[in-house]
């Protein structure tokens, strides 16, 4: 379990070259959302990469880096090398969307596609980190990256800590996000409630954290392809998710791109299918639940021409809603 003062640490190491991102309340109901697609490479996947590269030693940095990655991590894990001056090679799936690949590669990383999903990308560069001694860095499964996670978690305690009854939507997919604010909720706030939330396309971890099996899921293309793919076999997030989550729901894929047409036409925010699924997740179970909910914005690394589709589509109903 990432402890509170690991989390602690992580903030004082990172928080110098990240954005303190801004956490907004509703105008008409009891949510609070903390936009992370604000975040300096548009996703909190920086907070955990900062936090790796910058605990390690300077010849640890030299033998340079090795991830796997949608798109997000690999951004957060790129900005990190440049930062410390290491070099770093990401490998991703011949399905990542372009506007990220892009973004990875003008960050200074060396991009390697691999044919396959996420699963199959992951694989490929654990086996390239093995073989060629560069650090690997995980999205999800190391202390560090769930420490560095947990520091999206310690702003909000700082902002609305004074809470009382609140309940924490967060995105779900390898599950260091999860684990991170988990723990910190666990520590800081153990009257709060941690809710995951997944694409029901894509539903590994919600699949083991219900004691099913994660190799009977059939994936399916999503808009949250961030949260996409299996988890790596025996991640200590499998049982820390577990462990320090109270509750995990999956939303289906339409649901995905009314909250991304939501985002935009009531807040003005663009956000990323994976960002979408825990405030999809909230609009539909939280208000029976009562009390404050808080929505964690992972990140708004989304192509232009699939934000604008959607938002066309879903223009009528989001429109009407619109605060403000």
């Amino acid at each position: 379990m990432a402890s509170l003062e690991a989390i602690r640490e992580a903030a004082d190491r990172i928080w110098p070259h990240i954005a303190r991102t801004p956490l907004t309340k509703d105008d008409e109901s009891p949510l609070w959302l903390k936009w992370e697609n604000r975040q300096a490479t548009g996703s909190f996947k920086l907070r955990g990469a900062l936090n790796k590269v910058l605990a390690q030693s300077a010849e640890a940095r030299a033998r340079g880096l090795v991830a796997a990655s949608a798109g997000n991590h690999g951004q957060g894990v790129a900005f990190a090398a440049r930062l410390v001056g290491a070099q770093v090679r990401v490998f991703t799936s011949i399905h990542a969307v372009a506007e990220k690949v892009a973004a990875m590669r003008a960050l200074g990383a060396e991009v390697v596609s691999v044919a396959g999903g996420y699963g199959e990308a992951e694989a490929a560069a654990i086996e390239d980190a093995r073989a060629s001694g560069r650090l690997w860095v995980s999205p999800y499964n190391d202390d560090l990256i769930i420490a560095g996670q947990g520091t999206l978690a310690l702003e909000v305690v700082d902002a609305v800590g004074h809470l009382e009854h609140a309940t924490v939507w967060v995105p779900a997919g390898g599950g260091g996000l999860a684990a991170g604010t988990g723990c910190l909720v666990r520590a800081l706030r153990p009257g709060w409630r941690v809710v995951a939330a997944q694409s029901d396309a894509s539903a590994f971890l919600h699949a083991h954290f219900h004691e099913q099996e994660m190799s009977r899921v059939v994936e399916r293309e999503s808009l949250a392809d961030g949260l996409a793919g299996p988890v790596e076999a025996g991640s200590q997030t499998l049982g820390l998710v577990r462990e320090v989550v109270d509750e995990f729901v999956l939303v289906d894929e339409e649901s995905i791109a009314k909250a991304i047409a939501e985002a935009w036409w009531r807040y003005g925010e663009r956000i990323e299918g994976s960002a979408a699924v825990a405030l999809a997740a909230a609009r539909q179970r939280g208000p029976a639940g009562g009390g404050e909910h808080i929505v964690l914005i992972s990140g708004g690394n989304i192509s232009p021409d699939v934000h604008a589709e959607l938002c066309k589509r879903w223009a009528a109903p989001a429109a009407e809603g619109r605060a403000g």
